[in-house]
This record gives structure tokens, C-alpha cells and sequence, in this order.
């Protein structure tokens, strides 16, 4: 591991070698998905704001009135959001949570100014038309129970495209319609609409790489499936033969998706990483059509709002099912089982502390009974090593074939499993691993402080190190080390218990020096979880060892050693096919040796 790293930390690029690879990638990445270097910049404000005089060439040709004006700014709000529209273009401009605050206590906008686009692509009297470089008017404005905005583009005064939003008193819905009226000689007849929605979302949490990680576009078709672009690289997708359903803009913890119940067709999804953006997260894109409608009435939905499973939920339109639980057994431990528990103690209003505290314990009581038997197979183990030792010492060990045999013929008559202190063991690995993925996604953490640790869902930076230390950043997260002693005193007590010698009782030990580099990012409640789970699991081994008598169990296994052998019990296949393959390997020297040549009869 130390010529590893070594070699590594010497071969390894410079910063600015790092950043132009990034950069080429990024590139090269946008020119495969078909998107211009210049797509990801939107025409500055200041240049689009000037009016411009339109000459009579420029009146006659379509949608030539729109070509010039002066970009207005329009806001709806109501208690949990409030959404800037702009005439140019009219597209959202920025979209501000009210109820939350970034990491540093600034107001949490997703995206502002030009880091979003949106607009609506097609041919008309030959020309090429991109609604996002052209200006609409205020055609309406009502306010009653909800808010609703009618941003028109005008082709003549009775004909023009609406963009009708509308926003109810409460709630993170931003209802999003277009409708074209009298432009049925001017849209492309029974042919679908392009249209291009864009956004690189701001940095929102403590930790870049950690939002980057969990930050991708999901989508979701209209046969019921959820897929995801890649959450480490620049990634593209091609979706022609399904409708989708829902776009989204995926944030750790936050997200803005697009819903068109009808379903888009023909998507191109991309996202990339800037590697020079210390602001931005990520780059979103989504080119997607909206399928010939003879009604010309497109009726769809924004959702701008927290990544909280139970609100997502409550939405509609299956968007909860971009909340990443793990893949497998883990979704399924973490969806129906974990969170569910979950949600029951978050009801009693603690602090999310002792909250995880006990569902920790919970989750230990639920798992004693294969913690005891582990125990108790590792104590048999360990009573049976000195007869082990005698195997040893009267077959030697340049017989492993032998040794493995009478190993085996031992634990056979005492009694005693030799995978009986693993396979619980093993049983337990799914649950570690879901929490692994549990924390993480859990939108709850996010800003709760608990001991030192100012925010749950993220790492605390106690020890600060002023700059950056191979492997772990600029920081140690003092929880993720407590978490890390703890775990080298487990493995310290196992080997106790279970009676490991030689090499491999250091082998326990190369996990913890794996934790304090993989873990020292990640959010200090899930480092708290398994600190915890550490403690809890020294304190049943404590009482288990109080309530087994080592004695008894060394009288219990002679026992079992004078019993005759049951005959009639049946082998399981994999125990037969084990000793089969131990008598054939026990046959081969002799199969091997050398035939003696005949001696001739006088």
C-alpha cells in the first residue's frame, strides 16, 4: 500500500495539467451530445436590452416585431417560493427557496440570470425561429387564490405563442402552459415542437464534491422507470424510443423538474462538470420535442423545491423516485424499512442526534440474536484452537489437503460450524451498506446540529488543516476519527474473541485505514451512526460475554465429540462435495507416482 501510494503522490499531474484535461473533456463531451460551445453562455442582458430600430425587412419576416425590446423582469411568489419571469425569452430567470438557506446562510436560489435557458426551436416561412432570443409582452396578470402570468409572443395581433404561468398560495408548483393561437399556417403541421430547457444549478451544501456526487439529470418515461445520468463524469443520453414523462434538474438536496404528463419525445439529456466552476455544480441540458398536437395546447408543471422524500411524494407524478436509496436489497431496506422507522421517531420532535441514536439501537436489538450467535460460534473457535494447533503439529502444514481434512473431521464432531461466526456477519453487510446510502440522501439532516456537528447531512470540519492533504481535503472530520478508533478497537476485540493469530489478524485493520479517507467527506451522521453502531456493539458483546460460560461450551463440544457418528443424517450437497474433492486431492500423490517396471520371471 505504501509503494501504492507512493507512487501515486509522485506520477500524479499538476493542478493545471488536472484542470486542462478536465476542460478538453468537457469539450469534447459537448461537441458528441451536439451542443455548441456557446449553448452553455446566454446573450448578455446588457446587449439585449438596447431597442433596436426594425426596418420594414425585419417587420415582414416571422415573428420579426419580437426581434427587439427591452427585457422586464415579472415575479410570482407565494410563502415557500418566489420565481422570476422574464420577458426575454419568457423563460424563469431565477428561482429563490424561501424557507431555505445555503450552507453559508445566504438566500438558496437554484439558478439566476443566464445559468438558465429555455426556449422552443422550429422552421417557419424558412427561417429558423429560437424563442429564447426573442421578446414577449405582458399580456395578463390576475391575482386571486393563485397567481397567474400570461407572457405572449406575437407573430401578428391575432396570432402568437402564450406562456401562461401560474402559482398557487403555498407549494413549490409552478404551473407552466403554451399555447398557440392562430398559428396553425405558421408551426409545422401534425410535426412536434423542439425545445431546449438548460440550467447550471449554484452550489447550495458545504461539501463540492459531495453535491456533485448526488447531482445529476433523472428522467422518467411514461411505462413507469426512473434512470439517471452519471453522477462522476460528463454523460449523454439518447431516449427515442419512449415518451418521458419527467425531466429533472437533480441536486443533492434540491430540484427542479420539468413534468409534461403526455410524455416528451426524442430527449438528448446531458450533464457535464466545468472543472474551473467553483460556483456551479453542474451543467444541465435537455433537448426534448413536444409531440404534434392539433389542439396547439401544451399544459405542463415546474417543480422547484427540496429533494425531501415525503414531499416529493405528495407532488405526484412519481418524482420521489429520484431520491437515490442504493441499488437492489439496499433500496428496498432503505425505502421500506429504515425510512419508515425513521419517520416514527422523527414524530417525537427530538434533535436528529438522538434520533439516529435510536433508530441505531433499534437496529441492534433487531440484529441481537445474529450478533449472539456470531459471538457464540467465534467463542467455540476459540475454545477449539489448541486442538487445532495439535492437528498442525502432528500433520505439518506442507499437507494442506490433509490438515484441511482432519481440521474439518474436528469441527465435525464437536459440533461446531466454522462459517457460523462469519455468516451473520455477512447477514448484517446489507444493512451497513444501506446506511451507507441512507444518510446521504436523507434530506432531514440537512442544517440540524447535533454535539459539534453544525450540520447533520454534511462532514463537520472541526480539524481544519489551512490546505489541502492528499486524500482527505482540507479538513478531518472529528467524528469520521472517533468513528475510526472505534473501529480499530472492534477489530481488536474480535480477533480477542475469536482467537485470530498470526497475519491474518491484521488484516481486520486495513478497513479502518480505508474509512478515514472514504468516509472523511461524507456527512458526519452517517460517521455518527457507525460510531455508534461500534459502541452499542462493544456493549452487547460485554453482556453476551457475561451470559456465556466458556466452561460449559468446552464441556458441551467433548460431549459432542463422544457422540457416535449419525450415519443416517443427510450431508448437504456442499458438505459432500467437499469431501469428495478432499479424498480425490488425498488419492493424487499416490495416482502420481512412479509405476515400477515388471520383474522377468527366471
Amino acid at each position: 500500500m505504501l509503494i501504492l501510494f507512493g507512487f501515486f503522490y509522485l506520477t500524479k499531474p499538476t493542478d493545471a495539467q488536472i484542470a486542462a484535461e478536465k476542460a478538453r473533456i468537457h469539450l469534447d463531451s459537448l461537441k458528441k451530445a451536439g451542443v455548441k460551445q456557446t449553448a452553455v453562455t446566454a446573450v448578455k442582458a446588457d446587449s439585449i436590452a438596447k431597442p433596436v430600430k426594425l426596418d420594414s425587412a425585419t417587420l415582414k419576416s416571422p415573428f420579426g416585431i419580437a426581434t427587439a425590446g427591452t427585457e422586464e423582469l415579472i415575479t410570482l411568489e407565494n410563502k415557500d417560493v418566489l420565481v422570476k419571469l422574464s420577458t426575454l425569452g419568457g423563460r424563469i430567470k431565477s428561482v429563490e427557496l424561501k424557507n431555505f438557506k445555503t450552507f453559508d446562510k445566504k438566500p438558496l436560489i437554484l439558478f439566476d440570470g443566464n445559468a438558465s435557458h429555455f426556449n422552443l426551436n422550429f422552421t417557419t416561412g424558412g427561417k429558423n425561429i429560437n424563442t429564447g432570443g426573442l421578446y414577449f409582452k405582458k399580456a395578463a396578470v390576475l391575482n386571486s387564490d393563485s397567481s397567474t402570468v400570461t407572457l405572449r409572443l406575437n407573430y401578428s395581433d391575432t396570432q402568437y405563442i402564450d406562456y401562461i404561468y401560474s402559482l398557487s398560495a403555498a407549494g413549490y408548483k409552478v404551473g407552466f402552459t403554451i399555447k398557440a393561437t392562430g398559428l396553425e399556417q405558421v408551426l409545422p403541421v401534425n410535426q412536434p415542437i423542439n425545445m431546449d430547457w438548460q440550467a447550471s444549478l449554484n452550489k447550495t451544501e458545504m461539501g463540492m464534491d459531495m453535491e456533485r456526487l448526488y447531482s445529476t439529470v433523472y428522467y422518467y418515461n411514461t411505462e413507469g422507470e426512473a434512470n439517471n445520468l452519471s453522477t462522476g463524469k460528463d454523460d449523454t443520453v439518447l431516449v427515442k424510443d419512449k415518451k418521458i414523462e419527467w425531466v429533472s434538474f437533480k441536486q443533492h438536496f434540491f430540484s427542479s423538474v420539468l413534468i409534461y404528463k403526455n410524455g416528451f419525445e426524442n430527449a438528448n439529456l446531458h450533464v457535464s462538470i466545468d472543472p474551473n466552476q467553483k460556483i456551479e455544480v453542474k451543467q444541465m441540458l435537455a433537448k426534448m420535442q413536444l409531440p404534434a398536437n392539433t389542439g396547439s395546447v401544451y399544459p405542463m408543471v415546474f417543480y422547484f423545491g427540496p429533494n425531501q422524500f415525503s414531499t416529493l411524494k405528495a407532488q405526484g407524478y412519481d418524482i420521489d423516485k429520484q431520491i437515490d436509496w442504493g441499488w437492489g436489497p439496499l433500496k428496498f431496506i432503505n425505502r421500506y424499512a429504515v425510512l419508515y422507522v425513521f419517520d416514527l421517531l422523527k414524530q417525537t420532535n427530538w434533535n436528529y442526534g438522538i434520533i439516529i441514536l435510536l433508530l441505531t439501537i433499534l437496529l441492534k436489538l433487531v440484529l441481537s440474536p445474529l450478533t449472539y450467535k456470531s459471538y457464540l460460534s467465534m467463542a467455540k473457535m476459540r475454545i477449539l484452537k489448541p486442538e487445532i494447533d495439535e492437528i498442525k503439529a502432528k500433520v505439518g502444514e506442507d499437507n494442506p489437503t490433509l490438515l484441511q481434512q482432519e481440521t474439518m473431521k474436528l469441527y465435525k464432531k464437536a459440533g461446531v460450524n466454522p462459517l457460523g461466526g462469519c455468516l451473520p456477519m455477512v447477514l448484517q453487510l446489507p444493512i451497513v451498506f444501506a446506511f451507507l446510502r441512507f444518510f446521504p440522501a436523507l434530506f432531514e439532516l440537512r442544517g440540524q446540529s447535533f454535539l459539534w456537528m453544525k450540520d447533520l447531512s454534511t462532514y463537520d470540519d472541526l480539524i481544519k488543516f489551512g490546505t489541502n492533504v492528499w486524500g482527505l481535503g482540507d479538513h478531518l472530520s472529528l467524528m469520521c476519527l472517533l468513528m475510526t478508533i472505534s473501529t480499530f478497537i472492534y477489530t481488536y476485540f474480535n480477533n480477542q474473541i475469536s482467537g485470530v493469530s498470526g497475519q491474518m489478524k491484521y488484516i481486520g485493520y486495513i478497513s479502518p485505514i480505508m474509512f478515514i479517507f472514504f468516509l472523511n467527506k461524507y456527512p458526519s451522521g452517517l460517521n455518527y451512526y457507525y460510531f455508534l453502531a461500534n459502541m452499542l456493539t462493544f456493549t452487547q458483546q460485554y453482556l453476551i460475554r457475561l451470559m456465556v460460560d466458556d466452561k460449559k461450551i468446552h464441556a458441551e463440544i467433548q460431549e459432542n465429540k463422544k457422540k457416535p457418528e449419525d450415519k443416517t443424517k443427510k450431508k448437504s450437497a456442499f458438505a459432500q462435495r467437499m469431501e469428495d474433492y478432499m479424498r480425490q486431492q488425498q488419492q493424487l500423490p499416490a495416482a502420481k507416482a512412479p509405476v515400477k517396471a515388471p520383474t522377468k520371471k527366471k
